[in-house]
Parts: C-alpha cells; structure tokens; sequence
C-alpha cells in the first residue's frame, strides 16, 4: 500500500480509501491510484479487510447431499448472486448422521459467516439453537425454519397435481416410488409428497393399496429397482408417480428393460427430463437459489431485517411418459 501511495503520490489512507470503494475520494485522485494499483499488481488484502470491518463476507451454505442435481443447482444459483457482491460461499455437506453431529458439535460456522443459507433440511430444536447462536441471518430453501427466511415451493399442492393428472387419466392403480423410509437426514420432502399421493387418492376415491408405495433409496437405481418390484404385484400398477424426477429415470428405465408399459411422472423437471420425454411438476430450482442469495443480501444489509417467505409457483409439464389407462391396457400386450 505505501508503495502504490508512493507512485500516485497520495497517502496510504487515500489508498485505502479508494480500494475499498469508500467515498471522499476526487475522481482525479481515484484514477490515478487505480492506476499505480493496477501497475504494481496490487490487490487490498481480503483477510486484514475484514479484520478491520469485523466482516467475512461469507456465506455459510449446509445441504445434506452436494452431490444431488437439486441441491447443485440451488447453490449454483445461490453462488450466482454472491459472486456478484464479493461475498465468498463455504460449503457444508451433512451426508450423514456423524458428519450432522460433527458440525452441530464444533459449529464451525462460527466467526466464520456473516450469514446462512440451508437447503431443504428440517432441523431438531438444539440444532436450531445451535444455529440461533450464530447471530447471523439464516435462509432457508425448500423447507421453513423457524425464525429464518425461505424460498419453496408448496410440496403437497404440487405432488397432489402430479397425482391428480394421473386420477384424471383414468387411472385407478396407482403406485408411487418415494424415498420415505430413508429419511436419517429429517428430509421434509418425502414426506410432504407421500402425504399428497395418499389424500389425493382419498379425495378421488381411489382405493389405497400399501403394496403399491415403494420406498428406496433416492436416485436412478432406487427408481429401477422399485418399478421392477411393482411389475411383480399380481395386479401391477397402470400408472407411478415417482418423487422425483431421478427416481423416474430408474422406472423408465426398468419399463424399457422390460418391454412394458406404465405411466410414469415425475417431479423437478431435470434438465433431463425433456430428453427422455418425462412428464413432470417443474420446480425452478435454479432460480430458487438466486432469490434465497438475493434475500440474504437484503438481510445483510437491512437493519432490523425481518425473516420473509417466498412461495415459488410449479407447473405440470406434459410429455409423453403419461398416457390415458384405456390406451395402456390396449397397448400392454
């Protein structure tokens, strides 16, 4: 820094000044200490910065599985936003119960972030305190937390329109392929998606079979291996709406294998989808962590912030996975 005062022939308060970006500098005086900056390859330092502020500028980000295309693409959207304003992302994945119990324990967070966002995780009570205590903003995408701002989706009122379509195509064997007993992690979605599966069938009339519900693990081999045991039943669904979209994959994938004929809804709308003609609820993921990013942002930097809820709307996408039950008994051979 006192080398770029030297060269600019200001002061190295000015050089601070203008490198942070603080006003009270003339325009004249800021060119020209820009300039020696960019001569002397000079950059301020990020790390005496934020001692000086008391600042990170970072944010926390916890999801239960980085890996999963969802949870990619929020912090994709998220990270969008944050890069934007300088403000780094530290990313924790909880991908099991010793690694939640770890950081829950040490809550390395700590003087680490200036906020955190959470992505679809429910949270015990000493968790949540254990959060609370941080003293920063929290986000939440996917599912609400107490005393935090969301960004989601209604997961039930979306679900029921995937079972609904199905209902509406006649079809009165209806299975679904769920992650439900596979929830260590407090996962809320499974959950609120086999609850819509089972009220809609209520409402509809249409009796509920238990060995139509199939729970496996998430991804394309969970939904091979529960499609495979649903064309076992002796009376095998016409119809599956599967969790998501990567379980649908597996029962498409099961179907093509097997040379019969189901139909098969998903729920996100991978980017996939569309190439394997899968109908589905589309959710936009993407766009859901640029507006959880972007009310960080507004909580950073508001004073007395208050914790806000935005309701992302989801739309069924029409492909050709999805057919009346008439044509499938024709066509099942």
């Amino acid at each position: 820094m006192e080398d770029v005062a030297r060269l600019a022939g200001v002061s190295t308060a000015t050089v601070s000044r203008t490198l942070r970006g603080l006003p009270n500098v003339a325009d004249e005086t800021r060119d020209r200490v820009l300039q020696a900056a960019q001569s002397l390859s000079y950059v301020v330092s990020p790390f005496a910065s934020r001692l000086a502020t008391g600042r990170t500028h970072t944010v926390g980000v916890i999801v239960p599985y980085a890996s999963r295309w969802f949870f990619g693409q929020i912090v994709a959207g998220a990270e969008s936003v944050l890069r934007e304003h300088s403000l780094d992302l530290l990313l924790y994945n909880l991908g099991d119960i010793p690694a939640r119990q770890r950081f829950f324990g040490q809550l390395p967070l700590r003087r680490r972030v200036d906020a955190v966002l959470t992505v679809a995780m429910q949270f015990t009570d000493a968790e949540l305190s254990a959060l609370g205590s941080l003293g920063v903003p929290i986000v939440a995408v996917g599912h609400d937390v107490p005393g935090a701002g969301c960004v989601r989706i209604d997961d039930v009122a979306a679900a029921a329109t995937a079972v609904q379509h199905l209902v509406d195509l006649g079809h009165r064997r209806i299975g679904m392929i769920s992650t439900y007993n596979d929830q260590s992690m407090f996962l809320p979605v499974a959950h609120a998606r086999r609850r819509a599966y089972v009220e809609t069938l209520a409402k509809a009339g249409v009796p509920l079979s238990e060995d139509l519900v199939i729970s496996v693990p998430h991804g394309m081999d969970g939904g091979e291996q529960a499609m495979r045991r649903l064309l076992t039943l002796p009376d095998p669904p016409t119809a599956v709406f599967a969790e998501s979209d990567e379980l649908a994959f597996g029962a498409l994938s099961a179907l093509r294998r097997t040379g019969r004929h189901v139909s098969v809804i998903g729920f996100d709308d991978h980017e996939l989808s569309a190439l394997l003609d899968l109908t589905t609820v589309r959710q936009r993921v993407f766009e859901q962590g640029v507006l959880a990013a972007g009310m960080l942002r507004r909580a950073m930097t508001t004073n007395g912030w208050t914790p806000e809820e935005l309701l992302m709307p989801t739309t069924l996408v029409l492909r050709a996975s999805t057919w009346p039950a008439a044509v499938r008994t024709v066509g099942a051979g």
